[in-house]
């Protein structure tokens, strides 16, 4: 579809934001930006026509990424019960169409059933049910736990538990934790093939380095890529 026409570029976004109002705000919490690097060639089977993989000196990268939400909020719209906030762990990777980098979605595992339905009848993004829980110890770290409990799609499972080091002057300069966090839409594909795009707009991600305990992670069965080579970029 195309863009409607606007005045205003933000941040990194790198095109204008939409002039049309925005339609759904969010909170992202507790998150953890989990990236390794993989070949190309084993990802780019997996996009519909359309998409062309989004790489960073040559290589494509897989992120894992848990986080909760809250504060969700439709334009014009009250709180919806069972949408106002749940847990969430999506697997993506990074693609361009248009000059328009953006996020792709292999999965979404969330919490909340009328997250999962309302998310692919509306935006085509690959939700999945699953059964998650998240907690803060007393010395900074989360533990994170899904388990996918969808009969549709294949088991799979994510535990893990890390925390921020603090150090944030060094990554803000980092060219690779702004290029795969400053993310400013996302691409989904109906079951017709069509591509879709939703635009995004967020202030710059506070990143900060992280460490983690990385304990399963059975997400990417399929996909060529694995997380048993190099050691993940984390923030």
């Amino acid at each position: 579809m195309p863009d409607p026409v606007a005045t205003v570029v933000s941040g990194a976004r790198g095109w204008p934001v939409p002039r049309r109002p925005w339609l759904l705000r969010m909170v992202w919490e507790d998150l953890l930006f989990a990236h390794w690097p993989c070949d190309p060639a084993a990802l780019e089977p997996h996009l519909p026509p359309g998409l062309a993989l989004d790489t960073f000196d040559g290589r494509a990268w897989l992120g894992v990424v848990p986080f909760r939400i809250s504060g969700i909020r439709a334009r014009c719209l009250p709180a919806i019960p069972g949408l106002r906030g749940f847990l969430e762990l999506n697997l993506r990777t990074y693609v361009v169409a248009g000059g328009k980098p953006g996020v792709w979605f292999f999965s979404l595992d969330a919490a909340s059933r009328a997250a999962v339905r309302c998310a692919r009848r509306f935006y085509h993004l690959p939700y999945r049910d699953a059964r998650i829980t998240c907690s803060a110890t007393q010395d900074g770290w989360i533990d994170y736990r899904c388990r996918r409990c969808d009969s549709r799609h294949p088991a799979a499972e994510f535990s893990a538990r890390y925390r921020p080091l603090g150090e944030s002057e060094g990554v803000a300069a980092d060219p690779l934790a702004t290029w795969l966090t400053a993310r400013y839409c996302l691409y989904s594909a109906d079951r017709h093939g069509r591509v879709w795009r939703a635009e995004i707009d967020h202030a710059p991600w506070p990143l900060q380095t992280a460490e983690a305990v990385l304990e399963t992670i059975t997400l990417a069965a399929g996909l060529g890529c694995d997380f048993s080579g190099a050691e993940p970029s984390l923030h």
